[in-house]
């Protein structure tokens, strides 16, 4: 991979062969009292690209994105969509356009289902029947499994972020924002997400996917552009350069060299094996095979903690241990029923008098083998 990002400036039409670019920004500039969000921003998407928006916190990415699906109206530059220009004042504009964003934070309604959740942003002459069938047809074609008859309170984050992406590919876009769509996912979530944005790729439909997770967007985009306070500081391959290549870019200086620590622990005092639970419901979660080990703290390299903070430590780290399993007693499904034998003989945290602290003594939560605070562990 090269040093030297390799820097891909579009010319003035912005033409690719005979088609035109599926987007082109020029000149885009956004200020507020305080700040200048974009300045002079240019901006070029191809048909069936996976294009990277490139950034740290506060670079601009999502204000830019914004304006783009017509949420924020730009002081100046003009937008072009396939070839012409155009002035997207509103999302409803933007979704005529064939315009559709997925933000960062999902805007879904609990108490609804799926199908009501997606029916709400769509064409009021579809029924909510058709727009069940739809969502039905849509996730088995791009092997999105989502029950469309689910209330989205019992959905995981990565299943709601799947009813975002199913609510825009039913206005069948031919631009899908993503902002930030790897924050709350799990690493399987990732891998799944990205089979359907190549999959829509490949069909023609451009991406702009906004992150900063540097590895995600060399495995995925095709293009980068890098945003720094507001500015653009190149544009590139992101399969052509090296994670260090786009971190001079991001903040304008050679990364910071990274130090290993070493790190002491102490005794084990929680240990799982092959830990499995059937879910009491049909939302309920599995637990299927779950490993893992909860240690205690203890003081930096050569400096050994004293008797009563080493115990101190101890008892609060199986405390921990015991909000951890309270936790996965509640994801299996098993609610406000008693907690089986593995967590302790604890009572599940929607029982305790303050669910977010099932830890040690009656004062604080229901935890009944735990010490309290005033027990000899902690002398």
């Amino acid at each position: 991979m090269s040093s030297t990002p390799n820097f891909r400036q579009p010319g003035p039409s912005g033409m690719s062969g005979a088609m035109p670019p599926r987007l082109q920004l020029v000149g885009i500039t956004k200020r507020y009292p305080a700040v200048v969000a974009n300045s002079d921003v240019a901006l070029t998407v191809q048909p069936g690209e996976i294009h990277a928006v490139l950034g740290e916190n506060g670079a601009g990415k999502s204000t830019l994105m914004k304006i783009i699906y017509g949420s924020v109206k730009p002081d100046e530059g003009g937008v072009h969509f396939n070839g012409q220009a155009v002035q997207v004042r509103n999302p409803q504009e933007a979704r005529a356009l064939g315009i559709a964003m997925v933000f960062q934070h999902f805007s879904l309604f609990d108490t609804l289902t799926v199908a009501e959740n997606v029916w709400l942003g769509l064409d009021k002459r579809i029924t909510l029947s058709e727009v069940t069938q739809r969502i039905t047809a849509k996730a088995s074609e791009y092997g999105l499994d989502i029950d469309p008859l689910r209330p989205v309170h019992t959905l995981s984050v990565g299943e709601m972020q799947r009813v975002e992406i199913i609510r825009a590919l039913l206005t069948n876009p031919k631009l899908l924002i993503l902002d930030e769509p790897t924050s709350v996912l799990t690493p399987q979530a990732v891998e799944k997400l990205f089979v359907v944005l190549r999959k829509l790729a490949s069909e023609g439909c451009s991406i702009l996917y906004i992150s900063h997770k540097l590895h995600e967007i060399r495995a995925l985009c095709t293009a980068c552009t890098v945003l720094r306070g507001g500015k653009v500081t190149g544009v590139c391959n992101p399969a052509e350069e090296s994670n260090a290549s786009l971190s001079r870019l991001m903040i304008g200086a050679e990364p910071p060299a990274l130090e290993h620590r070493s790190v002491q622990t102490g005794a084990t005092v929680l240990s799982v094996q092959g830990l499995s639970l059937p879910r009491a419901d049909q939302f309920g979660v599995d637990l299927i095979d779950l490993q893992s080990h909860c240690r205690a703290k203890t003081s930096g390299p050569g400096r050994p903690a004293s008797r009563w903070r080493a115990r101190t430590r101890g008892a609060w780290a199986r405390a921990s241990a015991v909000r951890w399993a309270c936790t996965l007693c509640r994801k299996s499904g098993w609610g406000a029923a008693p907690c089986p034998p593995w967590a302790w003989r604890t009572t599940c945290c929607s029982r305790a008098p303050m669910p977010s602290m099932a830890v040690a003594g009656s004062r604080w939560g229901h935890c009944k083998s735990m010490p309290s605070p005033s027990s000899s562990a902690f002398t």
